[in-house]
C-alpha cells in the first residue's frame, strides 16, 4: 500500500502562521492513504458501537451485588465475558485513534481551526447534552430504584464516603470532557516545544522511541508500564474493574489519565510516522495472542465474577495490574492491526456506520437502560432479552441520526457538516476523512 507523503516542518508548522516562528527544519513525514484511513476510522466506530453492547451487557451481570442500576434476573457469564473483556481496551482504543486523526486535524486546520473544530464538535456536544442525559439517567435510575425495591421506593441513599474529588456526574458524556482536556495539554505541549525545541531535535528523539516501540516486537511493554504503575498508585482501586472510568468527578483519576492520555499521545506522535501502521497491520498476529494470553491469566487471577472488593497490596495484585495493563495495550494493537489488515478498502455501509456511531453513542445509555429496567423482572432467558435490547435500541438511534441528524444541524456539528442521507460515495467517504475524526 502506497502512502501519499506530505511535507511539514519537524515541528509540525500548522496553517496558522498568525505568530512569526523562527525557521524550521524540513522533514518528511508520511500520512496513509485513504483506505488506512478508513480502516482507522471503522475501528473509531467500532468502539464507540462496542460501548453501547458493553453498556447493554450491565444488567446482566453474574454477580452477587449489585453492580448496576438494575438486575436482571437471568444473569450471563457470559455477558460478564463480553463486559470484563471490552472494558480492558475500548477505551484506549478509541482514545489512540482520536490522538492519531486529531494531529491530521491539527495539520489541515491550524492552531485556530483546530480549537474551534473541537469546541464545535466536542465541547457543544458536552454542554448541550449534558443535561438532557442527566435528566433521563436520574428519571431511570428513580424508576430502577423501584422496580428492584418492589414497587415501592427505596430511602435515599447515604452520601458515598469514596467519592472523588470534584465529584461531578459527567455520566458516558465523560470521554468528551477528557478529550478536551488531551486537546489542551497537546496544544500547550506543542507551544512549549516550539520555545524550547525550535530546531526539532526533541521531536526526532520522541519519532525514534515510537518507531522502536512499534517495530519491537516487545515493545508494546513500555507502554504498558506505565498504565501498569498508575492503576498499583489508586488510593482505592477495584481490580475487576479495570481502568476506573472518570465519569464520576472534573478530575480523572491517574489511571485513567495515564491510560487514555497515553493512548492519546501515542495516535498524535504515530501520525507523525504513519508508515508504522504497516508493522502494527503485520504484527496483529502476536498482539492477538498476547492480548489473549493476557486476558487469561487476568480471569485466572480474578475470576469471572463480578467483585467490588478493593486491591490488597500485594505481590498478587501487581501481577495482576502488570498483565491487565498488557493486555489494555496488545488488544488496543491487536483491534487496529486487525482492522487495517481487513478493512482496508472502502465500504459505504462501514462508512456511513461510522459517520453515525459518534451519535448513537451519545444517546444510548438512556434508551438502553429504560430497555434494561422494562424486561428486566420477566422470567425469559438472558439471550432473548439482550437480543431485545439491541434489536430495539439499534433501529431506533439509526433512525433518529437518519432523519434527525445526518443532514441536519445537529450532524453539521457532529460529522463537520450536513451529508446527504444516502450511503456516502467512496469520493465524500474520502474527503471526511480528511476532516478529522471526533
Amino acid at each position: 500500500m502506497s502512502d501519499a507523503v506530505l511535507t511539514l516542518s519537524t515541528a509540525g508548522e500548522p496553517a496558522d502562521r498568525s505568530t512569526p516562528r523562527a525557521p524550521l527544519a524540513e522533514t518528511t513525514v508520511h500520512a496513509p492513504a485513504g483506505e488506512r484511513l478508513h480502516a482507522l476510522d471503522a475501528v473509531r466506530g467500532f468502539a464507540l458501537l462496542l460501548g453501547i453492547v458493553f453498556h447493554s451487557t450491565m444488567s446482566f451481570l453474574a454477580s452477587p451485588q449489585q453492580m448496576w442500576i438494575i438486575v436482571d434476573k437471568s444473569p450471563s457469564t457470559t455477558l460478564t465475558l463480553v463486559f470484563f473483556v471490552s472494558h480492558i481496551f475500548r477505551m484506549t482504543t478509541f482514545f489512540l485513534i482520536a490522538g492519531f486523526f486529531a494531529h491530521l486535524l491539527f495539520h489541515k486546520r491550524g492552531v485556530r481551526g483546530f480549537i474551534h473544530d473541537r469546541l464545535r464538535r466536542i465541547g457543544l456536544p458536552l454542554v448541550a447534552g449534558w443535561p438532557f442525559m442527566i435528566a433521563s439517567l436520574a428519571a431511570c435510575a428513580i424508576w430502577g430504584a423501584w422496580v428492584m425495591n418492589g414497587g415501592k421506593f427505596p430511602p435515599a441513599p447515604p452520601p458515598d464516603p469514596n467519592a472523588p474529588p470534584l465529584a461531578f456526574p459527567l455520566t458516558h458524556l465523560w470521554f468528551l470532557y477528557v478529550l478536551l482536556w488531551f486537546y489542551a495539554l497537546a496544544l500547550l505541549a506543542r507551544r512549549l516545544l516550539d520555545g524550547i525545541d525550535p530546531n526539532g531535535r526533541a521531536r526526532a528523539r520522541l519519532d525514534r522511541i515510537v518507531s522502536a516501540i512499534v517495530r519491537n516486537p516487545l515493545g508494546v511493554l513500555a507502554l504498558a508500564a506505565p498504565t501498569a504503575l498508575a492503576l498499583l498508585a489508586l488510593g482505592a482501586w477495584r481490580p475487576w474493574l479495570g481502568i476506573p472510568t472518570p465519569d464520576g468527578t472534573l478530575l480523572p483519576n491517574i489511571a485513567a489519565f495515564t491510560a487514555f492520555g497515553g493512548a492519546f499521545a501515542f495516535g498524535w506522535l504515530l501520525h507523525r510516522q504513519a508508515r508504522l501502521l504497516d508493522t502494527i497491520e503485520q504484527r496483529w498476529p502476536l498482539h492477538l495472542a498476547l492480548a489473549l494470553g493476557a486476558t487469561v491469566a487476568c480471569l485466572v487471577h480474578i475470576g469471572l465474577t463480578p467483585d467490588l472488593a478493593f486491591a490488597s497490596r500485594d505481590s498478587g495484585t501487581a501481577v495482576y495490574a502488570s498483565c491487565y495493563a498488557l493486555a489494555v495495550w496488545t488488544w488496543t494493537f491487536a483491534v487496529i492491526g486487525l482492522a487495517l489488515r481487513f478493512l482496508n478498502g472502502y465500504s459505504a455501509v462501514r462508512r456511513y456506520i461510522a459517520d453515525a456511531s459518534y451519535w448513537l453513542y451519545l444517546i444510548h445509555m438512556p434508551l438502553v437502560l429504560a430497555l434494561q429496567i422494562a424486561l428486566s423482572q420477566l422470567a425469559w432467558h438472558w439471550t432473548i432479552k439482550f437480543a431485545l435490547i439491541l434489536a430495539i435500541a439499534f433501529p431506533l438511534m439509526f433512525v433518529t441520526y437518519h432523519y434527525c441528524v445526518r443532514s441536519t444541524f445537529i450532524g453539521a456539528v457532529l460529522n463537520g457538516r450536513r451529508y446527504p442521507r444516502q450511503l456516502p460515495s467512496h469520493a465524500s467517504g474520502a474527503a471526511k476523512m480528511q476532516e478529522g475524526a471526533a
